[in-house]
Parts: C-alpha cells; sequence; structure tokens
C-alpha cells in the first residue's frame, strides 16, 4: 500500500485496486495503533477510527487536496502507482 503523505505522526496511504472493501474513493490513515478508511468527497469515515484531533487534521487535508487525491484514487484503481502529495 503506497503512502502517500505523512504529517504530525499521521501516514496516509491508498490501495492499490482496492474496489471490492469500498466503492467509494477513499484513504487510509494511521496514526499510532488507531487506522481508518476516509472517503475523498465528503470525508465520511467508512471503517475504523482515529483520535478527534488526528481526524480534523486528515479532514482539513483532505479538503486543500481533493483533486490531487481524486486523479490518485483513479492512478490506484487501474494498478498505477499514487503520486505523493504535500503534507499539511
Amino acid at each position: 500500500m503506497p503512502i502517500i503523505s505523512m504529517f504530525y505522526g499521521i501516514i496516509i496511504s491508498m490501495y492499490m485496486i482496492d474496489n471490492k472493501r469500498h466503492s467509494t474513493p477513499h484513504i487510509h490513515a494511521k496514526y499510532a495503533e488507531f487506522e481508518a478508511s476516509i472517503s475523498i468527497p465528503g470525508g465520511k469515515l467508512l471503517a475504523g477510527s482515529l483520535p478527534r484531533k488526528q481526524l480534523r487534521l486528515v479532514l482539513a487535508w483532505i479538503e486543500i487536496h481533493k483533486d490531487e487525491l481524486l486523479a490518485n484514487w483513479d492512478l490506484a484503481r487501474s494498478g498505477e502507482i499514487p503520486y505523493k502529495i504535500s503534507p499539511l
């Protein structure tokens, strides 16, 4: 699972060809022992959990980089490696 960004101890990644688990465009965020899947459009928590502060940081980052994330989603779904995205 390629890491596309890291900030404030949060690791953001995107599975390649992950349309079996969730068909909604999403990212995976890890922080310490917490892990969550979050939709790109809308910032909805799809699975898992993050502490409130880290979830807010991830949601702000998604909002800032929504277009880049959706482009990466298309790359990942076609089996290509997504690009790195600037941290928060």
